[in-house]
């Protein structure tokens, strides 16, 4: 069960962090936005990253394996990694729809599989 609520608060973070870093480049296409100072986009990002730590903070408690979690601080780091780079990659297809998946990007998932692998083998 810590394994699985480990893993979902690590996947909505992710969202919230991508949203932060990424999504004011999306939304400068609206006029209202585009009128805004940086410093009210770096506040606005901030305001959203927020959140990130509402799930990123509990996840690494829950998921942690001296607070009584399935995870090790290595395997927390690592499946963190590769969650933010799957959310990631769906953001920038689904989202700026600009962005394509090309055989480089799944020969380097692959590789990240493999990491995932090695860093959770005992």
């Amino acid at each position: 069960m810590k394994v699985i609520l480990t893993i979902s608060l690590l996947v909505l973070s992710n969202i919230f962090m991508t949203f932060a870093w990424y999504g004011h480049l999306k939304f400068k296409e609206y006029s209202w936005f585009q009128a805004l100072p940086l410093f009210a986009v770096i506040l606005i990002s901030w305001g959203i990253a927020l959140f990130e730590y509402f799930f990123q903070v509990p996840a690494n408690r829950i998921g942690f394996n001296q607070n009584g979690g399935p995870f090790s601080l290595v395997e927390l780091k690592v499946l963190q990694e590769v969650i933010t780079l799957v959310v990631f990659m769906t953001f920038s297809l689904l989202v700026f729809k600009t962005e394509t998946l090309k055989m480089n990007h799944l020969i380097g998932f692959g590789f990240l599989v493999l990491a995932v692998f090695f860093i959770f083998k005992k």
